[in-house]
């Protein structure tokens, strides 16, 4: 009987109001015969479906709401039907408040039917806001997750692992999945992974990245990035690098645990062996200026970059043509590995101060240019003006090392950094300063520093609310008035006391006269 009736209603040839009625009657008839009504709808679906109307909002209910497992797995395996091939089921689907009742099916256990549900998460999701949002209020994150951290089937992984594709994008749903242990869970599948689940794991990784870290428990999963850096395939380190980059940004933890990974070394060889490649060669950069800077292995890192021969290769990334966010990177980087003194020799010998140079002028030329418009200003998305603050930050920490000190001074650069004390923003004028303050231990760059007008900027920073830019200075002005008359040195002297000590006499402690100089935090 059962097969007489798929056959009549497939031989008519009527589709369309047959396919109506079944869909209608499946809401209403006893459950007994739910299975053969669905497998009457499965036959309809498998033929050509181009002009069904589509009316699910009993069906669906009624394939989510089922007891009955083999119904319930047959219902989403005809719902995913519909959403592959027959057009208006996406939306059909939502207005029955489909997703609502598919969301918690993720607590099922058949992997095969979750693979389906999975499926149909994907198909619902993408590209659409709302959808996310609506998984998102229905738990999606944490069941998603679950699947990932417990099962093995394949498929189901790789079909989860594209809903969280999806929903890795959505602002809303990316600290969910992160809270929820996803970064973890997507990370155990990295290594041993068919090639399809492993991508969209690390692709996933990537975009939830930035939203973890301030995460916990990364221990596993950065030794793995760290890892998969001696991979060729130019995808795999794009997410790689991107991760690790993103996970080692103010997190002093991550930070220590990939320098004591080796990550160093991976970095620097990745950065050698593909300097061309600017998605690979931004992240790396950023990922070592962050594992040089503020933790404790933070000088072992930069001794690290100067042991693996690196230093050579990220100062040839200064070289033109200029690829902006690579470049800012870059300065970032040589100046936390000039902190180091045992690195300032080989920064000089790679030739970093006079390319140092060349980026300031050209950074300096570009922000006057366009000063007065603030869009223009950028370039590749970066401000000339972070260019110009990151150079001369740069060169202020090479100006330590004596050497150094005078290469700088005789590039006939002291006029231009006077002319940045006059910026409008603080942190230019903080490095302008701060280079000035190195240069004039050498009494004739102190001679020069003052001969092109230096003294009436820096009395007025004395009185900035900036300490930095106050106490640099401070130690500017006491350093170019130590030749000048007795009445002059009083009248400075008067200036310091008065503007920058009165409220804390021991300020002045913070200022080193001697070849050391001074570092404002």
């Amino acid at each position: 009987m059962h097969r007489f009736k798929k056959k009549a209603l497939i031989g008519q040839g009527v589709f369309p109001p047959a396919a109506s009625r079944a869909r209608t009657s499946v809401c209403y008839i006893e459950w007994k015969y739910g299975q053969e009504v669905l497998d009457i709808l499965g036959i309809l679906l498998a033929k050509d479906t181009s002009t069904l109307t589509l009316d699910l909002n009993h069906p669906t209910h009624f394939f989510c709401s089922s007891p009955m497992d083999s119904v319930l797995f047959y219902a989403i395996t005809t719902l995913h039907n519909l959403l592959l091939h027959q057009e208006g089921a996406k939306m059909a689907v939502r207005l029955a408040d489909g997703l609502q009742r598919m969301v918690p099916l993720l607590k099922k256990s058949n992997p095969k039917f979750l693979a389906i549900t999975t499926d149909c998460l994907q198909l619902l999701s993408y590209g659409n806001q709302e959808s996310k949002l609506i998984i998102l209020a229905n738990g999606g994150p944490e069941g998603l997750v679950h699947i990932m951290r417990t099962n093995t089937y394949e498929k189901l992984l790789w079909t989860t692992s594209r809903v969280l594709k999806v929903l890795s994008v959505c602002p809303s749903n990316k600290p969910a999945i992160v809270d929820a242990g996803g970064m973890q869970a997507l990370g155990k599948h990295l290594n041993g992974s068919t090639q399809r689940l492993n991508q969209n794991c690390l692709w996933t990784l990537r975009n939830l990245s930035d939203a973890a870290t301030k995460q916990d428990g990364m221990e596993n999963l950065l030794q793995v990035l760290v890892g998969l850096l001696s991979s060729d395939d130019i995808n795999m380190l794009t997410c790689a690098t991107g991760i690790l980059s993103n996970l080692t940004c103010n997190n002093t933890r991550n930070k220590t645990q990939v320098t004591q990974s080796n990550g160093v070394e991976a970095l620097i060889h990745t950065i050698v062996r593909f300097d061309s490649k600017q998605d690979v060669i931004e992240p790396a950069v950023c990922a070592l200026r962050h594992l040089t800077s503020r933790h404790p292995e933070a000088e072992s890192a930069q001794n690290a970059v100067r042991m693996y021969y690196g230093i050579p290769a990220i100062v040839k990334l200064l070289n033109q043509p200029y690829y902006w966010p690579v470049i800012k990177a870059v300065v970032g980087l040589i100046r936390n590995l000039a902190l180091c003194p045992a690195n300032q020799a080989p920064l000089r010998d790679a030739d970093a101060i006079s390319k140092l140079v060349t980026l300031l002028l050209k950074a300096h030329q570009d922000a006057q240019k366009h000063g007065s418009s603030a869009q223009q200003t950028y370039q590749d998305g970066v401000r000339m003006e972070e260019i110009v603050e990151g150079s001369t930050g740069a060169l202020h920490i090479m100006a330590r090392d004596p050497i150094n000190k005078a290469t700088i001074a005789n590039m006939d650069t002291i006029p231009l950094f006077v002319q940045l004390l006059y910026s409008p923003l603080d942190n230019v004028k903080r490095v302008a300063a701060g280079v000035l303050c190195e240069l004039a231990l050498d009494k004739q760059s102190a001679e020069i520093i003052d001969s092109e007008g230096a003294s009436a900027p820096l009395m007025e920073l004395l009185h900035s609310s900036n300490e930095g830019i106050a106490t640099y200075a401070a130690a500017v002005l006491f350093r170019i008035s130590e030749d000048k008359n007795p009445d002059y040195k009083k009248r400075v002297s008067v200036e310091l006391t008065h503007s920058l000590f009165k409220h804390d006499p021991t300020s002045w402690d913070m200022v080193s006269l001697s070849p050391g100089g001074v570092e404002v935090s």
